[in-house]
């Protein structure tokens, strides 16, 4: 192993030595599967993911009117009560 030092704040030490404590494991033991747990965690959405996603909502809310993108002030009108027809 590699020894490190790290500076934390008072109430991360606290929550650190309490957990450990809880567990029966050292601090550095619950660092270190803190550490393991962040690094095994896929953060990161590759793009073939964000397509697919991005494609799954494809007319999802379809609204079946087709001049909404023209009459969008209108249809907000309507909806909150606004129009003065």
């Amino acid at each position: 192993m590699i020894r490190t030092q790290i500076q934390l704040t008072e109430k991360q030490s606290h929550i650190l030595k309490k957990l450990a404590r809880e567990e029966g494991v050292s601090v550095a033991e619950v660092i270190r599967r803190s550490i393991n747990l962040y690094i095994h965690t896929d953060t990161e959405v590759d793009v073939e993911e964000r397509k697919r996603r991005a494609l799954s909502v494809l007319g999802k809310y379809d609204s079946g009117l087709m001049d909404l993108s023209e009459d969008h002030d209108k249809y907000l009108a309507e909806i909150y009560g606004e129009v003065s027809e």
